[in-house]
C-alpha cells in the first residue's frame, strides 16, 4: 500500500521539483522566520508558503513559525536544532551576517545550505524634507569638518545600515568610528524620531523609504546600491556615482536548508522556491515593494553571500566591532 501511495505523489508531482531532486517532503514543513507576525519578513515569508502550496510544489503541509528574539538569533538557534531534518527551512536576513561576525551568535551562514536568494533592497540616506542637507554632498562637507555633527538612526548597532553608512563615511575619507549613531527598535521609531528633528537622518530601506519620498516628507539623497533604481527613485544617485569607491552591502533575504540535508533535498528545496518566486503573485509582490531577486542559487548564491561577508566583515573591523 505504501509502495502504492508512493507512486501516486510522484506521479502527481512528477512536473515538480522532486521529478529533478529525487527527494520529497514526508511530512509538515516549516518555515522559521527570525520577527513577530505581521512585520514585513512575515509576510514575505507567508507569501512564499502560498506559493508553494498554490503551485503544488510541496506535497505535504508548509507551516510559517515565527521565532522573533535576539534580532535574529532565536530563529537560528532553533533552525540549527533540527540540522538532521531536511524539512525545516530558515528565512534569514542580512544580520545573520553581523550578528556572528560580532560574536553575537555562534552560527555561521556556512552552517547552513544557502538554496535560495528570495530578494534584496538597498540602505538609503535619508533626511526630513525641511533638512538643510539638500544633496548627499551637503552631508559630507558637514561630516568632514565634524563627523559627531550628523546623527545617524539605525536599527541595530553593527547591522547593515550602520555598515553602509561607515563604508560612505571611509570612502570619504572620514573615521567612521566618529560617526553618531543612535539606535532605535524599528524603522518607524527611528523615522518618527527624524520627522520630529530629534535625528538628523536615518539609514533605512530604499524600498520601505520609498512612499514618504514620493510624498514629499522625506528626502533621499543617496542609496547604496550597484547602479539607479527605476521609476519613483531614478532621480537617486548611487554612492558610487558621487565618487565613493564604498562596496555594495546588500540588504537580503535568503532560505536555508537544514545543516545536515543531502545534496538531493537541497537540490529539491532549490528548484522548489525557484519556481515558487516564478509565480505571477510573488512577481507582483516584488514590484509593488520595489525590490529585485538576482536568480542565485548553488555556486552561484554561495559566491555572492562570500563575498557579501567579506564586505560585511571588513568594516566591521573599521568600526572595532569585530577582529
Amino acid at each position: 500500500m505504501n509502495r502504492v501511495l508512493s507512486l501516486i505523489v510522484a506521479t502527481v508531482f512528477i512536473a515538480g521539483p522532486a521529478a529533478a531532486a529525487g527527494w520529497l517532503p514526508e511530512k509538515q514543513v516549516e518555515i522559521i522566520v527570525p520577527t513577530s507576525p505581521g512585520g514585513g519578513n512575515d509576510t514575505v515569508a507567508r507569501l512564499m508558503q502560498k506559493m508553494l502550496q498554490d503551485k503544488k510544489l510541496v506535497p505535504t503541509p508548509v507551516l510559517v513559525v515565527n521565532k522573533a528574539g535576539g534580532n535574529q538569533t532565536l530563529s537560528v538557534a532553533y533552525h540549527a536544532l533540527h540540522r538532521a531534518d531536511p524539512h525545516y527551512l530558515l528565512f534569514a536576513t542580512s544580520t545573520l551576517f553581523t550578528n556572528q561576525i560580532q560574536g553575537l551568535m555562534k552560527h555561521s551562514y556556512r552552517d547552513f545550505p544557502a538554496v535560495a536568494l528570495a530578494f534584496v533592497d538597498y540602505s538609503a540616506f535619508m533626511v526630513p524634507a525641511n533638512s538643510p542637507f539638500k544633496s548627499f554632498a551637503d552631508m559630507l562637507a558637514r561630516l568632514k569638518t565634524d563627523p559627531a555633527s550628523v546623527s545617524f538612526s539605525v536599527v541595530a548597532r553593527g547591522g547593515t545600515s550602520h555598515a553602509v553608512a561607515a563604508m560612505a563615511a571611509k570612502a570619504a575619507g572620514v573615521d567612521p568610528k566618529r560617526l553618531k549613531i543612535v539606535v532605535f527598535k524599528t524603522s518607524a521609531d527611528a523615522t518618527a524620531a527624524m520627522m520630529g528633528g530629534h535625528i538628523d537622518a536615518a539609514i533605512s530601506s530604499a524600498a520601505g523609504s520609498t512612499p514618504p519620498v514620493v510624498e514629499g516628507r522625506l528626502r533621499m539623497l543617496a542609496i547604496a546600491a550597484p547602479q539607479r533604481r527605476a521609476g519613483e527613485l531614478a532621480a537617486v544617485p548611487t554612492l558610487q556615482e558621487l565618487g565613493l569607491n564604498a562596496p555594495v552591502l546588500d540588504t537580503w533575504r535568503c532560505v536555508f536548508a537544514a545543516s545536515g540535508s543531502t545534496p538531493e533535498q537541497v537540490a529539491y528545496w532549490q528548484t522548489a522556491l525557484s519556481r515558487a518566486f516564478e509565480g505571477e503573485e510573488w512577481k507582483a509582490w516584488m514590484t509593488k515593494n520595489r525590490v529585485t531577486a538576482p536568480p542565485l542559487r548553488g555556486a552561484e548564491l554561495g559566491k555572492y553571500l562570500e563575498n557579501q561577508y567579506q564586505h560585511a566583515h571588513s568594516v566591521l573591523v573599521d568600526l572595532g566591532l569585530a577582529k
